[in-house]
């Protein structure tokens, strides 16, 4: 089998998905082949880049190997200025490389002027104009030494993110041209999404031959004929450790469970998908780190869970991994005892990704988040005394929220602005599967039958324009939030944060 995962999303760490279906197909006894064409096509993009007429562009061209080069490496990490530039010169490689072909290209997204993923009709014509995909001369012949060297009845497309989704479509076309006898699987976060709409009609018949929804180790070994076995199967990322990531060494992703053992927050896809918690046993995550830790030297460990269990996070202060690791975490009581933080840090925690999502507690409450803004304040600060960077996650515009309350957000931001040491900022989209859709009145927020979003009447009047001029005007332009806005990584935000030198905590990168 041959597994594939698509352009385009942000090139810094192997696709975790790609590491653990090859794990689970080799422990029963299927060959399986995997390949990141992302990293790959980017670096096609990269090689391939002729230089544009403008001044920013022959800069860009002219210094985009050095770029490449810093990013790869630790010191630029300590100057936000210098990383700004850099990073803004290698997206500029990409988003003249893209123009010619009606792209809005970047190192994060991308986005066809004339086709929306979001409507089916337009990925069938992306498969079936595959030639036209800016990446088609590298991925046809990608492709057909995967398939040559893996002789591949079956390939899979792991489709997360919309930004995959028109370049994964034109690969299957490719595939249905000039091997039409491989059947094709499409699987992936955002193939789940579109499986879990209750009028869900397939669209994609004669394209694609199974679509799977959830963790794909059972469904891919039922389709190869074989029962999956209960035992716990460490990933593998032997074929991807060596790919050319844009990060200071390699980044090793890791989860210690799937879903969420919270499952309780309004809109959430967890809830709305119904998707099953399920726990990697402590001692099992430590040892697996250790093995993988071995094998392939990261830099940095990513913990990819929805939120890191209690029970795992007491596991990492007592037998800590060797090297640097965050990940997300609710805000709980644990985490409001200092000296546990403290036991964090020393294990390894460079950042905690945390979300907030509102600063004040009545909005909290009709989420049901199961915080307080007491709460809050404790472990922010507990996480700023102990050094641990915190990446704070807000959402504005939910149903429960309104210019007032968006105020006390800001209010509160500022009066914690020194624990803060990340921030990103969302405005509410309502999930089309939502269960909290009934309750609203609601219309189409985009054209398209794959939509994932529905657009709502707000109940209190504070409609996304609002909201958007609200953040825009008011909330980034105060002082002390605009001072955190600044420390951003763009377009490789939290993937890049842990190694950013900032004023609030010791820098992760000492190389």
């Amino acid at each position: 089998m041959l597994i594939v995962h698509p352009p385009l999303t942000k090139p810094c760490e192997p696709p975790a998905a790609l590491a653990y279906l090859a794990a689970s197909l080799a422990a029963h006894g299927h060959s399986c082949t995997i390949c990141d064409l992302n990293i790959e096509g980017l670096h096609y993009l990269f090689d391939t880049a002729e230089s544009a007429k403008d001044t920013w562009s022959k800069r860009a061209f002219k210094h985009l190997k050095r770029n490449i080069t810093a990013l790869q490496s630790s010191e630029i990490y300590n100057n936000v200025d210098r990383y700004r530039r850099a990073v803004a010169d290698i997206n500029r490689i990409l988003e003249m490389a893209g123009k010619g072909f009606g792209l809005k290209l970047s190192l994060a997204n991308y986005q066809d002027n004339s086709k929306s993923p979001l409507k089916s009709r337009d990925l069938r014509l992306a498969s079936a104009e595959y030639e036209a995909n800016i990446f088609f001369p590298y991925f046809s012949k990608r492709l057909e030494e995967l398939l040559e060297t893996d002789n591949s009845r079956h390939v899979g497309f792991s489709l997360n993110y919309l930004s995959q989704a028109m370049c994964t479509f034109a690969m299957i076309g490719y595939l249905r041209a000039y091997h039409p006898q491989v059947k094709i699987i499409l699987g992936g976060g955002l193939v789940t999404t579109w499986l879990s709409h209750p009028q869900w009609n397939n669209p994609f018949i004669g394209l694609v031959d199974h679509l799977i929804a959830g963790q794909g180790e059972g469904p891919l070994l039922n389709l190869l004929g074989t029962q999956r076995k209960p035992e716990h199967v460490r990933p593998s990322y032997d074929s991807l450790k060596n790919n050319n990531y844009l990060s200071p060494g390699f980044i090793l992703p890791y989860t210690t469970s799937f879903g969420c053992f919270w499952k309780k927050c309004s809109f959430c896809p967890e809830t709305s998908e119904d998707n099953p918690y399920q726990h990697v046993a402590p001692n099992t995550t430590i040892a697996d780190l250790k093995t993988l830790t071995a094998a392939t030297s990261p830099t940095l460990i990513h913990l990819l869970d929805n939120a890191v269990s209690p029970a795992t996070l007491k596991a990492l202060t007592a037998r800590p991994p060797t090297v640097p690791w965050y990940g997300f975490a609710r805000i709980d009581s644990l985490l409001a005892d200092r000296e546990f933080c403290r036991r964090l840090k020393d294990s390894g925690c460079s950042m905690l990704k945390l979300g907030l999502e509102s600063g004040d507690q009545a909005v909290l409450n009709s989420m049901h988040k199961g915080i307080s803004l007491k709460l809050a304040s404790r472990v922010l600060k507990n996480l700023h005394d102990v050094g641990i960077a915190s990446y704070v996650y807000l959402l504005f515009g939910t149903p429960a929220e309104s210019r007032e309350e968006a105020e006390r957000t800001l209010t509160f931001v500022e009066n914690h602005h020194q624990a803060v040491s990340f921030l990103n900022l969302a405005i509410f989209n309502l999930p089309t599967c939502s269960q909290e859709v009934s309750s609203l009145e609601v219309a189409d927020f985009y054209e398209g039958d794959l939509s994932l979003y529905r657009s709502f009447t707000h109940p209190k009047g504070w409609n996304r324009g609002e909201v958007r001029r609200f953040l825009d005007s008011t909330f980034k332009r105060s002082t002390q939030i605009a001072g955190i806005l600044r420390h951003d990584p763009p377009f490789f935000t939290s993937n890049h944060a842990p190694f950013m030198k900032e004023s609030k905590t010791e820098k992760l990168v000492s190389k």
